[in-house]
């Protein structure tokens, strides 16, 4: 048997579009879009907007526009300044493509910086001058941030004044609260991510002494792949929850079946229809400037 290994960036990107095929992530942020992003813009000024996006794993841009034409819309005719950072130079390169397909962008400039979060900060320390940015987003990316209160520390720094940062992160209703505290045990070493949840990032926004705002939004993932024996999308799935490459074909068997039995957990998953649905919900975090 192979050794455990820990994903590629490639391997994860992968595994995580199987994770996005079966669970509602992405209709969980339009539902927050729809019903609270509106409001959060509409403290942007009237005349500009200045916007910085940080990428998320598997991240084309999709989410991006989506909060870019909700700013379009709170503010009819004004000018984006939009600078992404996003270190994956395909992700760059579909973000673009979706740029140039997009008819109703003309007020919105890009600068895309192909950079993870912590190299981008230190080119700006580097400068010595700080760009302030009305509206930063860090959607699902704190996970795999080696030094998080810093990190947002920076980051709420760049904001100008009336400014928001959001902050979507796993809520602690979710299942994975549970399987990271309860059942890390049933959970390999080769996953890197720190396994923090809404609380963890809330306590630190305490001590940074910022005002902030939780949005609560339910979202699941169908896992019942998971357990069919060769089901190939089932495979992909387990190495996206566990971090770890080929973890069916690796795993020692009693490492498989704590998981699989911690996975049923009515903490984690419920049952319906006979599909076995995992608990994915998402915390949505305003921080004020």
């Amino acid at each position: 048997i192979p050794s455990m290994r820990s994903l590629t960036a490639e391997e994860y990107v992968e595994a995580f579009k199987s994770f996005l095929d079966h669970s509602t992530e992405h209709q969980c942020m339009d539902e927050f879009n729809k019903e609270e992003m509106p409001n959060v813009m509409a403290g942007h000024k009237a005349a500009s907007a200045s916007l910085l996006l940080g990428g998320f794993p598997g991240s084309r841009g999709e989410q991006d526009l989506k909060m870019i034409r909700i700013l379009q819309a709170a503010h009819p005719g004004v000018f984006i300044d939009n600078e992404i950072i996003e270190p994956n130079p395909q992700h760059v390169a579909a973000y673009k493509e979706l740029v140039n397909q997009a008819p109703d962008l003309q007020n919105v400039s890009f600068i895309w910086h192909q950079l993870t979060s912590s190299e981008y900060e230190q080119q700006v320390k580097a400068k010595g001058a700080h760009k302030k940015f009305d509206f930063i987003h860090m959607i699902q990316m704190l996970y795999r941030v080696e030094d998080i209160l810093n990190t947002i520390k920076f980051f709420h720094s760049c904001l100008d004044h009336h400014g928001k940062l959001l902050i979507i992160i796993l809520s602690d209703s979710s299942g994975w609260a549970s399987l990271w505290k309860k059942y890390r045990h049933c959970l390999p070493s080769t996953d890197s991510g720190h396994y923090i949840t809404s609380n963890g990032i809330t306590n630190i926004l305490k001590r940074l002494g910022v005002e902030y705002c939780v949005y609560e939004f339910p979202s699941g993932w169908d896992i019942t792949e998971c357990f069919i024996e060769g089901d190939p999308v089932g495979a992909r799935m387990i190495d996206f929850l566990t971090g770890t490459k080929n973890f069916l074909g690796t795993a020692p068997p009693a490492l498989r079946q704590r998981l699989q039995e911690a996975l049923c957990q009515p903490e984690c998953s419920s049952k319906k229809d006979g599909r076995i649905i995992f608990n994915n919900n998402l915390s949505m975090i305003v921080v004020e400037s």
